[in-house]
């Protein structure tokens, strides 16, 4: 059980490493991640399709398709933040996303305020302000930093749109639709915006792969799976584990090592999302995803 939450933080933690050193434009990456896990999925889902026709049954479509299209903006906005900033900062503040949740939820879902998401707010802001505010003279790390909070936020509204309806469908069934749709939307930005989908390298296409297998199935799917074996908190602290294991992976692999800022960023934002995470977690039906 720990074994599998484990492998699930250190497959999740070389996502960001591999998306940096693969040869193909953001939007490419993004779509092609999303096709595979989707592709993958597939026979797990239409060998059992009357039992789970039945899940869908009286369920809403637009909340699985709101949380199709946050999770195709989520990638797309995220993985080209990484163009644009360090890796260290850029899987930290995406990292947020239960922060984003957690301070929507009193607005949104007319849920209480507690003292931890109140404080996991706080150090959300600092932490983010220690990371961003010494490269404020630099327009393009700062177009990256931001592009790595939207990417929270559309992962944080991502989770939040699915809460209605995930408690109603197994994670095969709901996984397999909004990774469709996500992949659909991804691929019609990419078609839009001009981007060719063939002639990358055979490595640029194995890195792909690797990606919708790695992170988006095994790495995304253990913190779901793990919520039914233990508890909550544990798993939030799985969770910090990938931004923690990234940045080492960034600074050996890649030769990028963080700042002391970076650093001290990270780990106050880091104590924000444990906080963050557990509220989010005790929500009725909602998944405690992944960033990356």
């Amino acid at each position: 059980m720990f074994a599998g939450l484990g492998a699930g933080v250190v497959v999740l933690s070389f996502a960001s490493v591999i998306i940096r050193v693969t040869s193909a434009p953001s939007i490419v990456i993004a779509a092609g991640r999303m096709v595979v896990a989707m592709l993958i999925l597939t026979p797990f889902f239409w060998i059992r399709f009357r039992a789970r026709r039945a899940e869908f049954a009286g369920a809403s479509v637009w909340p699985l398709v709101l949380s199709g299209v946050l999770l195709a903006a989520h990638f797309a906005v995220w993985i080209e933040s990484l163009n644009r900033t360090s890796v260290a900062s850029s899987v930290v503040l995406v990292a947020m996303n239960p922060i984003f949740v957690a301070a929507l939820s009193p607005l949104v879902l007319k849920e209480k305020v507690s003292w931890r998401l109140v404080l996991a707010v706080v150090l959300g802001a600092v932490g983010a302000a220690f990371i961003a505010g010494p490269q404020l003279n630099s327009s393009a790390v700062t177009v990256g930093n931001l592009l790595a909070l939207t990417g929270a936020a559309c992962a944080g509204g991502y989770l939040m749109a699915g809460r209605s309806v995930r408690p109603r469908l197994s994670l095969v069934s709901y996984i397999y639709v909004v990774y469709g749709i996500a992949a659909a939307v991804l691929l019609v930005y990419a078609l839009a915006s001009g981007a060719r989908l063939t002639g990358y390298s055979g490595q640029a296409w194995l890195f792909i792969v690797l990606l919708g297998l790695g992170p988006q199935l095994l790495g995304h799917t253990s913190f779901n799976w793990a919520l039914r074996y233990v508890p909550a908190p544990t798993v939030a602290m799985a969770v910090l584990g990938e931004p923690v294991g990234t940045t080492l992976l960034a600074w050996l692999l890649l030769r990028q090592p963080p700042t002391a800022y970076e650093a001290i960023g990270g780990i106050v934002i880091c104590g924000g999302i444990y906080l963050a995470a557990r509220d989010v977690a005790a929500m009725p039906g909602a998944p405690l995803d992944a960033a990356t």
